[in-house]
């Protein structure tokens, strides 16, 4: 149920929580908002109302205002830096990542938009480097099995190649990576096609800025979803979670010195006659 509480020593009636609401929940009119009686139930908790008041007057969940920080400007330079300088890293450190800032990263992901902010991605996350070596093990020892009887679906035969490497100490798909996180989405949801993949844009990006080297491997989705899919099972990943991506990360043993130099390429503008 919708809880709308407004500090009336606080509210300037400026009107904008209403005008901001996407579904039309709030009425202002004049005076402090109030939620419309035959709108109550199309809330979707985006909480705009609480982020766009200027005083700080409302409170909808029993949620503060007062414990969200205000929004700061950013330099669009740093987060230019930021989004060029990302690399995909193969190369990483043994050491774990410290339990504070994967928990950090986690709660920042779930900030990211989703459809209709339904806010459904689950994350499948192994950050026990220890727990990471057993996918990494059994996900090769399934592999290996459906190469023995020719069970690898067509044009993944390299698959059977990737097991060999892993025998003789190589990680082609895992690349010796510490950590793995895994988003997926019931295929019924809204936008389920799109919401795990902006989820995993918000953890790559803040990772990045905390000294952490991420990868999107494609590899890993096609081991676990098409090639060793009982590892979705050992994983605890739900069957309908259909949308899904595998991103891995750690602290990398590379440093990249400059961001790399592309020029505008793929972009069409649309003209239309008035």
């Amino acid at each position: 149920m919708l809880e709308l509480i407004v500090d009336p020593d606080r509210c300037t009636q400026c009107g904008q929580c209403a005008e901001d609401c996407p579904v039309g929940v709030l009425e202002a009119d004049g005076g402090p908002p109030r939620v419309l009686p035959h709108r109550e139930n199309a809330c979707i908790g985006c909480q705009h109302c609480l982020a766009v008041c200027p005083a700080a007057a409302l409170s909808v969940f029993g949620l503060n205002p007062d414990h969200s920080p205000e929004v700061r400007p950013v330099s669009p330079e740093m987060v230019e830096n930021l989004m060029r300088g990302r690399r995909s890293v193969r190369r990483y450190k043994k050491e774990a990542v410290p339990r504070e800032i994967v928990d950090r990263l986690v709660s920042v992901v779930m900030y990211a938009p989703s459809g209709k902010n339904r806010r459904q991605v689950s994350f499948t996350l192994v950050d026990d480097p220890h727990v990471m070596d057993v996918v990494r093990s059994r996900t090769y020892e399934c592999i290996r099995k459906a190469a023995r009887e020719n069970r690898l679906p067509e044009k993944m035969g390299f698959f059977a190649r990737f097991a060999d490497a892993w025998a003789k100490g190589g990680d082609p798909i895992f690349q010796h990576a510490p950590h793995m996180v895994i988003a997926s989405e019931a295929v019924e949801n809204p936008s389920a096609e799109a919401n795990p993949f902006i989820a995993l844009t918000y953890f790559e990006l803040m990772a990045a800025s905390l000294g952490l080297g991420t990868l999107w491997c494609g590899f890993a989705r096609w081991a676990l979803c098409d090639v060793a899919p009982e590892m979705l099972r050992l994983l605890g990943i739900p069957e309908n979670h259909r949308s899904m991506y595998v991103m891995l990360f750690g602290y990398p043993a590379v440093r990249y010195a400059r961001t790399v130099q592309r020029g505008i390429s793929g972009v069409r503008r649309v003209a239309l006659e008035k």
